[in-house]
């Protein structure tokens, strides 16, 4: 495989884990209730903050998979 596919494939690989972490994240914390610990009568701010929050931990989670594989793969580089 030439390194311009590499590239493509690990890019990809890298958006799937981005996307699913940040749905994965928005899922869990849509059964929060949040409304209940901020009073506000705008339910509008209350989704726009979930949504912040989920990109925010969602991109964390994300990062630590890709670094961990990236991790994996330069170990095999050791055993070469």
């Amino acid at each position: 495989m030439d390194g311009a596919t590499h590239l493509a494939i690990t890019a990809l690989i890298n958006i799937i884990l981005s996307i699913s972490s940040i749905l994965f994240c928005w899922s869990i914390l849509s059964n929060i209730r949040i409304d209940k610990w901020i009073q506000t009568k705008k339910p509008f701010q209350i989704r726009v903050l979930m949504l912040l929050l989920s990109i925010i931990f969602g991109h964390q989670l994300a990062t630590f998979f890709i670094d961990y594989l990236d991790w994996t793969r330069m170990i095999t580089e050791l055993f070469v």
